[in-house]
């Protein structure tokens, strides 16, 4: 069984994608851990040293070769992995289990200001400007997000609750 988890940063893919696993008994992979393994390097080094440009076609070949190579396991893609070259048509051909844990702006903005240091995209974003850089992405990201074989509202939902909801959908 391949589960994919999709959805913005902060809107709980690693943490629901790692109980789920335990659940399940799968292997939890991380795919921006994966990518740093295989390249030696993390994320925020590969766009600095190499660019995006480089990063998003690693995350392209790193993608493939999990959903091809591998089976039984709980996937959390990027923030911006479906939104990019042909990741989202690929996670769809692979599996019929792609979830998106959507997250409202209000639930993201709260969430993310508490982890603000270890999230580099949103470092030197002020708590005032927040809201609406998290509205735009959401907006640009939205039309990947909800090709997913099912949403998952998650705002008023513990991690157990959404974890109980995607085990229900699971195909």
């Amino acid at each position: 069984m391949k589960i994919v988890l999709l959805g913005y940063m902060g809107s709980g893919k690693s943490t629901i994608g790692k109980l789920l696993a335990h659940k399940k008994s799968l292997e939890f992979i991380d795919l921006d851990d994966y990518i740093e393994q295989a390249e030696n390097m993390s994320v925020s080094e590969i766009f600095e040293n190499k660019g995006e440009v480089y990063f998003r076609k690693k995350e392209f070949q790193y993608l493939n070769e999990v959903l091809e190579q591998r089976n039984d396991f709980i996937l959390s893609t990027g923030g911006g992995t479906p939104c990019y070259g042909n990741n989202m048509q690929t996670i769809l051909e692979n599996t019929n289990n792609a979830f998106y844990l959507k997250v409202s702006i209000p639930e993201l903005t709260k969430r993310l200001l508490k982890e603000k240091d270890e999230r580099p995209l949103v470092r030197n974003i002020t708590e005032e400007e927040l809201p609406e850089f998290i509205g735009k992405h959401l907006f640009e990201r939205s039309y990947y997000y909800n090709q997913a074989s099912k949403v998952i509202s998650c705002d008023t939902k513990s991690p157990q609750e959404i974890v109980d909801e995607i085990e229900s959908y699971l195909v």
